[in-house]
């Protein structure tokens, strides 16, 4: 007898930063070419092997914005399945400690108020975590 075999994805752990300032949060739209173009996002990628989440996020930044960063506390988790990937996205609060953002890999960032996240077209593993931030929760 054969059974229904459900497909067992391989969760992938990306990191993402809230990065604030003046009211506003930092937030970038992914360039043409890759998967989920043109989606906005919060600024992170993926860890390397054995590397720890936060240094993960302080390189990513550094590589994608070209800014030093601090990382701080994990203020959300959530499990996300796309259909080409299923990510464990982890975001952190962090604050530039140097450097100006500017969008090395990204086809623009901006700064938006919290209640503005709602206008912009998000990645839909970070829709919870607009959520969250939008309902008061990790307002660090």
């Amino acid at each position: 007898m054969w059974g229904i075999i459900k497909k067992i994805s391989m969760v992938t752990d990306v990191v993402a930063a809230v990065i604030r300032k003046g009211g506003r949060v930092l937030i970038c739209k992914r360039p043409e070419g890759k998967k989920r173009a043109l989606l906005w996002e919060f600024p992170g990628g993926k860890p390397l092997p054995g590397e720890p989440s936060s240094a993960a996020l302080a390189r990513e930044c550094r590589e994608e914005l070209g800014v030093e960063l601090a990382v701080g506390e994990k203020i959300a988790e959530c499990v996300h399945e796309y259909p080409d990937i299923a990510v464990r996205l982890m975001v952190f609060e962090a604050e530039i400690l140097a450097g100006e953002p500017k969008p090395l890999e990204h086809a623009e960032i901006r700064w938006v108020t919290v209640d503005s996240l709602g206008e912009y077209e998000f990645c839909s593993a970070d829709v919870p975590i607009i959520e969250k931030l939008k309902a008061g929760e990790g307002n660090g």
